[in-house]
């Protein structure tokens, strides 16, 4: 009858000494520290991808307004007097600078629907201000496992099965001067 309560009791003891707590808080920190790893790769990989797309979309724009100014520029400087009127090559360049206009008014209406970088540039702002913030909320909840952690292998009775059992030491939360992948990329949309 004695060996039964004993054991109980030592059952019950044990679990009180963090025997499962401490292993399972441990495990929660490993966790959360894995989801803000996870939001650094997200970084890591979609910025790089939406800057070259805005890029892109940019270059191509910049193409069709630099083709569109240059053939106004041209148009206007072809010039036919009234005295040039009867001379055919003089209303040939005319013409052909007058087209060259058209052409590239037509190009501009044509890529219009597509033409969409300003339309990038807010998507791409609106992207990397959710990314840190994925960031900043999965590094507010590792701090949070952290600080449960510590507190259970510093406070009673779980400290006694932290330091027994498990030789536990507390975590360190995170600090934002770390060097490497949790500095944010720098955006450049030069050349």
């Amino acid at each position: 009858m004695l060996r039964p309560v004993a054991a109980a009791t030592l059952a019950v003891a044990l679990a009180g000494c963090g025997i499962n707590s401490v292993p399972t808080a441990d495990e929660a920190v490993k966790a959360q520290w894995a989801n803000v790893q996870n939001q650094y790769q997200r970084r890591a990989d979609l910025i790089p991808n939406l800057v070259a797309t805005v890029k892109g979309a940019g270059a191509q724009e910049k193409e069709i307004l630099t083709e569109v100014t240059q053939a106004r520029a041209s148009a206007s400087q072809v010039r036919v007097s009234p005295e040039q009127l009867d001379d055919p090559q003089a209303m040939a360049n005319y013409q052909r600078a007058q087209t060259g206009l058209t052409m590239s008014l037509q190009r501009l209406q044509e890529a219009y629907p597509e033409l969409r970088s300003q339309g990038n540039y807010v998507t791409l702002m609106s992207q990397l201000e959710g990314t840190e913030n994925r960031i900043g909320v999965e590094r507010g909840k590792y701090n949070e496992a952290v600080q449960a952690y510590n507190t259970r292998i510093r406070t009673f009775p779980d400290a006694i099965g932290a330091r027994i059992f498990y030789g536990a030491k507390p975590k360190v939360p995170f600090e934002a001067t770390t060097p490497g992948a949790e500095t944010a990329p720098k955006v450049d949309f030069g050349g």
